[in-house]
């Protein structure tokens, strides 16, 4: 973990960096790998302010607190920082699933084929499509000048959405919709 610390309007003791890291010490735990953590100590008047910022690949968690006292400002901020980190570690727990096993440990005890069988199948591409109002003969002749294997359109005639599906034959399969 690395962590810089930061004085504004106040001079900076070395009680204050030691006491940062030894409450930011708890948080590995929570974390992965090595994160940058940013905090920033400032007095305002009669307030002490102590800003945490957490970045972990992606992620950032911002925490601010107000106190009379600094150490007790710096406690509520850390605070703060771990209920998030817990908050977004049981997000991951519920989404990712307990059974799921980290990417080291499937390439080193998977072969190739076992690999995708794994994760099943997913999606490779994501396409928007226009449903362009035409007959069946202007669908099957866009069809047979593309490369694809089938064309989604809106037939003129019904205002219906069709698919028109070409077959390892070279016949074709007209697919209509109901509503």
């Amino acid at each position: 973990m690395k962590i810089s610390v930061t004085f504004r309007n106040t001079d900076g003791e070395e009680w204050f960096k030691n006491y940062v890291e030894e409450k930011l010490g708890k948080l590995k735990k929570y974390l992965d790998r090595p994160v940058d953590v940013r905090v920033v100590l400032s007095v305002e008047k009669f307030r002490n302010v102590a800003e945490v910022n957490l970045t972990d690949n992606g992620m950032i968690v911002n925490a601010r607190e107000e106190a009379k006292e600094m150490a007790l400002a710096i406690d509520e901020a850390v605070e703060k920082v771990e209920r998030r980190l817990k908050k977004h570690r049981e997000k991951m727990r519920v989404y990712k699933g307990p059974a799921v096993r980290s990417a080291e440990d499937i390439m080193q005890g998977a072969s190739g084929g076992m690999l995708e069988d794994l994760h099943g199948p997913r999606f490779v591409e994501t396409r928007k499509v226009i449903l362009n109002p035409m007959s069946h003969e202007d669908a099957i002749m866009e069809l047979e000048t593309s490369k694809n294997l089938f064309i989604i359109f809106r037939d003129s005639a019904t205002e219906k959405v069709a698919v028109i599906y070409r077959r390892d034959d070279g016949n074709y399969i007209l697919m209509e919709t109901n509503g």
